[in-house]
């Protein structure tokens, strides 16, 4: 019998949820060839460790380990050490450091496929850099992911957004680090939304200009660029980017709201997909993905659809602490026996957030075991005192 749980609502009451039995998705049999994925991965903190919200972070190996293991399983890729792993919200270098050497001889072992984040987020926070200290901070950083063998994805900087004072200045920096990188990388535009220190990020407020200034490094030095991945939430802009891009460069999708469409395409073409939504719904992202192998579009939409409201809550505002729904969804899936999290984010979203992303969760199909989710479901109530 479908297990039910007492639920928090927003007017303070409680009301019954039954969940659905699970979906189940079917891992694939054969490489997934119709699109690239990405899946942005979380990581998982060391309940055990002795720390504070300033203190250093301390990971599950692992457990953090485990679990790409298990998005290779179902055909994605890693999108390793970006803001999903809460790179710049209490993943420090040195960690992440250690996280892609480590995930990039997991992803050499077992074949899977990954991309890791090189910025600059070494540098202490301040306004007082120049373009050269940025630029050193950035090669820095990509040669560890190349060193360990990893392509690299060029994160948006926050000492890069602080120091410029136009968009020559982004030309300058990335064109001279474009130039000495030994394999194309995926640049990445992260809106305010995600992280509000790149605000006027490409050198303008003005997203149309931004726009332009990107377009016009990308078409510069296409030939070291694999794609580009925007989260600015606008698939208009992604699209109109997307149909802009020199051959062989690919738009990769950061749209949790969207990406459903914009995969899907039209006719003058299709973006990929870097998500961190993929890390939660991963076994639905396979899925869909097989289906666009199968040439069967309408099994797509009717997979993927129904987690865009789960997203959406997830990625509700403020944007950036999306990563506790992520994790929740991990903890509630089996993946991790502990709701704890890297700088205590855990305490980002409230319990009558956490509620409803149980029900969206379960709603779209995303819940591998409902007992299970039921059980720590009432085990995270019972902490914040509602029995039930």
């Amino acid at each position: 019998m479908p297990p039910t749980v007492i639920l928090p609502q927003p007017d303070r009451s409680l009301s019954p949820y039954t969940l659905r039995q699970s979906t189940g998705f079917t891992p694939p049999q054969a490489p997934l060839r119709s699109r690239v994925f990405f899946a942005a991965a979380h990581v998982v903190a060391d309940p055990l460790a002795d720390v504070t919200p300033a203190s250093p972070p301390a990971l599950d190996w692992d457990a953090t380990l485990a679990y790409r293991r298990h998005l290779w399983s179902l055909g994605l890729g890693v999108a390793e050490a970006m803001d999903t792993a809460q790179r710049g919200m209490g993943l420090d270098w040195p960690t992440a450091r250690e996280l892609i050497r480590r995930s990039v001889a997991e992803a050499h072992a077992v074949g899977g496929m990954i991309a890791c984040g090189a910025g600059t987020d070494h540098l202490p926070p301040h306004a007082g850099y120049t373009l050269d200290q940025v630029e050193a901070a950035y090669l820095e950083q990509i040669e560890v992911v190349e060193q360990a063998g990893g392509r690299v994805i060029l994160m948006a900087s926050r000492a890069l957004a602080a120091c410029a004072r136009g968009p020559d200045d982004y030309l300058r920096v990335y064109g001279r680090i474009l130039s000495q990188v030994r394999q194309p990388v995926i640049l990445h535009w992260l809106g305010e939304m995600f992280d509000p220190h790149l605000a006027g990020y490409w050198g303008s407020r003005s997203l149309d200009d931004a726009m332009e200034t990107a377009l016009a490094i990308i078409h510069e030095y296409a030939a070291k660029i694999d794609g580009i991945k925007i989260s600015l939430l606008d698939a208009d802009r992604e699209v109109q980017m997307r149909r802009r891009l020199p051959p062989g460069v690919r738009m990769y999708s950061g749209d949790d709201f969207n990406y459903p469409d914009l995969i899907l395409g039209d006719d003058q073409g299709y973006s990929d997909a870097l998500l961190g939504i993929f890390d939660a719904i991963a076994p639905a992202a396979s899925a869909a993905l097989q289906a666009l192998d199968a040439d069967d579009p309408s099994r797509y939409r009717a997979i993927l659809e129904p987690t865009v409201p789960l997203s959406r809550h997830i990625f509700q505002s403020p944007t950036y602490y999306y990563k506790t729904g992520v994790v929740f969804l991990a903890y509630l899936n089996g993946h991790q026996n502990h709701f704890r999290m890297v700088g205590a984010q855990e305490s980002a979203r409230s319990i009558i957030h956490l509620s409803r992303l149980l029900v969206l969760a379960d709603q779209a199909g995303i819940l591998r075991d409902p007992d299970l989710a039921a059980a720590r479901m009432r085990h995270v109530l019972a902490l914040a005192g509602i029995e039930g």
